[in-house]
């Protein structure tokens, strides 16, 4: 099942290997929710859906209450007088000051096909940034959103930090984490997918409450690019190696391969290069 949104490091491209590595359990715990692409590929019993962006969630949970209804209302901004300049920087302006949540959720859908490649960015003040994406048709994913609505129906949906998510798990929770990557330069860190980002720090914290949990009879599998930082912060987990094609710069044309990787932490077992 196809995600709805657009979406830096959206897993669709490999979840065949993500199915692979991911134990089995009663339900699937997404502390970086993002487009749900591992949620909507998998058929846990329950799920809990996290993120710390109030945007992605409030969208969310528009969609699994009111479903069909929000659809329309949100294909009111995908018509030929929207898709220009004007109307995005009038919209995006009305986004950073209005407390209507309903108009966010779905200007957050407006923007996620509108904007400059899909990107989710704020400012230092939380305000949404990103520039007009000049599309010639921007594609409405009504079917898909539809096919989110029927999925997330048994999911709960929660906006908080990945560490509280994670405290409330429990012995055979399955909890997969795709959280902002470590830059493969230094010059390529980007942690404006939310407000207050997330660096080193909250790596280390996100690798060692994955190792405690595993102790606890909860798995935990984290992607991430494979980077000297992360083969040591994972060293106690089963880790698998691959690569991946995709986009190093701004410009479309310049594609290359990335080093990433899964691991698993809970179940014994070699590092494996795939």
């Amino acid at each position: 099942m196809k995600p709805f949104l657009k979406w830096a490091g959206n897993k669709y491209a490999i979840m065949d290997r993500i199915k692979a590595i991911l134990p089995d359990g009663n339900r699937l715990i997404e502390p970086f929710s993002g487009s749900a692409a591992v949620f909507l590929n998998t058929d846990f019993n329950d799920a809990i859906l996290s993120d710390i962006n109030p945007d992605l969630i409030n969208m969310y949970q528009y969609l699994k209450k009111d479903g069909q209804k929000f659809i329309g209302y949100c294909s009111t901004f995908f018509v030929k007088e929207t898709n220009n300049a004007d109307s995005y920087y009038h919209f995006r302006k009305i986004f950073n000051g209005t407390g209507d949540t309903r108009l966010r959720a779905a200007l957050f859908l407006y923007f996620n096909r509108h904007g400059y490649n899909g990107l989710c960015r704020y400012n230092n003040k939380g305000e949404f940034n990103v520039p007009f994406g000049k599309y010639t048709k921007p594609y409405f994913p009504a079917e898909e959103m539809l096919q989110f609505h029927s999925k997330v129906q048994s999911a709960e949906l929660v906006q908080q930090d990945f560490m509280k998510t994670m405290e409330a798990a429990r012995p055979g929770d399955v909890i997969y984490c795709d959280p902002p990557y470590v830059p493969l330069t230094e010059t390529a860190n980007f942690t404006g997918y939310s407000s207050g980002g997330f660096g080193i720090r909250e790596q280390e914290t996100l690798a060692a409450m994955a190792k405690e949990l595993s102790r606890k009879g909860i798995n935990v599998v984290i992607s991430n690019h494979d980077t000297h930082f992360t083969q040591t912060a994972y060293e106690s987990a089963r880790i698998v190696s691959f690569q991946v094609r995709r986009f190093i710069s701004c410009k479309g044309d310049t594609r290359g391969q990335a080093n990433e990787m899964l691991a698993l932490f809970g179940l014994d077992g070699e590092t494996m290069v795939g």
